[in-house]
């Protein structure tokens, strides 16, 4: 099964909890501090796999987690840190995330890979918070959150050269013909349901890639028919090769077909009319095709259309198919790749500067309890050690020092209101 758009949910491991420990040995009186770092958390990553060329396995698997860091431990040693995890895709892989429908990375090449979840750091053991007014510091940290996300994973097919048309004209029948591959062909329309590809191989070396892409029909960028969900697969295409029928056994005509074709394309993407397109115009071998066939390159001349080429052939006799793989081969050469339109999300850029990022919102429920929410503040609550004391007594001071104190009492917080962060309550003294 074939396919090409699936959602997950990833989530990095959290870095390991640092520990209160302290050197206790025979003839060491005082050792002072000694607890270990956490080891930092597993990443998730995703990488090429040049052996896929499908999403099916992402259908019976929607949830990736990477390992947490093991704990710090005592005389100063550091935990484990977990191995990352890495999650494959097949090449021409799209992912997007998913809240806000940015690109975060886009996997062409069979070297490629990204961090998309980025793991926590390990807490830090107690020695790191050992002072000359505190040498014996119970104060650890826990470790830091792994990211979580919801991501969406497109396939665009890999082609150098993609089939476009109607229902019906031909695209899987030149396809075979001109390649080893081998779609269904049948007389009804739609029978291709997945995009197939084949390679055609010349004698000079320059062989391509060609995608016959599932029937398009009118209102295909709008969602109806196949077309719709097919038609991302157009976009890394540097050549259009537009196939009408020009027999006109299907009671359509040559020029509206043409004309509605086109206009679901640039519907969909603009851009996409600005690469070379070759119109190929199919099953020659019948009665009225000739006399089609003028009729449409006279209205073309009309419209000042003018696509690379109008190429006849006949997939069954194999007529003009010589010519049009060689122009197709020589137009591939003059043409670069195009870039997408798309729009990439700067938020998984770990080194980005996240000062702008508002620390903590302050909001009450209907119990009359204020919340604390925001990244910035149930992270650092998440790394506290609440089992001891010293530690929730830093966590005070930090509070204090972002201003959620004076935040409270600006918002009509009064001495022994309950105040929440997560599930940890505890309670306002002013």
């Amino acid at each position: 099964m074939f396919v090409d758009q699936v959602k997950v949910n990833i989530k990095a491991g959290k870095g390991g909890n640092g520990i209160v420990a302290f050197r206790r040995e025979k003839y060491v009186p005082n050792g002072g501090p000694a607890g270990g770092d956490g080891g930092h958390g597993g990443n998730v990553i995703f990488a090429v796999d040049t052996g896929m060329n499908t999403l099916m396995d992402f259908r019976y698997r929607r949830k990736f987690k990477a390992d947490n860091g093991a704990d710090g431990g005592n005389k100063k040693m550091t935990g484990r840190s977990a191995d990352d995890l890495i999650v494959y895709v097949p090449e021409g892989t799209t992912i997007y995330n998913d809240e806000n429908n940015k690109v975060i990375c886009d996997l062409v090449s069979k070297d490629d890979k990204f961090i998309v979840a980025k793991g926590g750091r390990g807490g830090r053991g107690n020695v790191h918070f050992a002072s000359a007014k505190n040498s014996a510091p119970e104060i650890s940290e826990n470790g830091e959150p792994g990211e979580e996300r919801s991501i969406r994973l497109e396939l665009k097919v890999l082609a150098d050269v993609g089939l476009v048309g109607f229902p019906s004209v031909g695209k899987s029948t030149l396809l075979s013909a001109i390649t080893s591959s081998k779609p269904k062909i049948a007389e009804y329309h739609f029978t291709t349901l997945v995009p197939n590809l084949g390679m055609v191989r010349l004698d000079n070396g320059k062989d391509f890639v060609v995608a016959d892409l599932p029937g398009l029909i009118e209102g295909a960028s709008n969602g109806t028919g196949l077309g719709f969900q097919f038609l991302r697969h157009v976009e890394r295409t540097r050549v259009i090769l537009h196939l009408v029928d020009m027999s006109g056994t299907e009671g359509r005509d040559p020029i509206d077909d043409f004309n509605k074709i086109n206009n679901e394309l640039s519907q969909y993407d603009d851009n996409i009319l600005n690469r070379p397109q070759i119109v190929v115009a199919t099953k020659m071998d019948m009665p009225d095709s000739q006399n089609n066939l003028e009729e449409f390159k006279k209205h073309l001349s009309d419209i000042n259309v003018n696509p690379v080429k109008v190429m006849p052939i006949s997939s069954v006799t194999h007529a003009g198919l010589s010519n049009l793989i060689s122009t197709t081969a020589n137009l591939l050469d003059e043409t670069p790749k195009f870039p997408e339109n798309q729009e990439y999300d700067d938020s998984v850029e770990y080194d980005y500067d996240a000062s702008d990022e508002k620390a903590f919102e302050i909001s009450r429920d209907d119990y009359g309890d204020w919340i604390l929410s925001g990244n910035k503040i149930e992270k650092l609550f998440q790394m506290t050690d609440t089992t001891h004391e010293q530690s929730m007594l830093r966590f005070a001071r930090q509070l204090r020092g972002m201003g959620i104190d004076d935040a409270l009492r600006k918002a009509g917080a009064k001495n022994g209101d309950q105040v929440s962060i997560l599930d940890f309550t505890f309670t306002f003294m002013d």
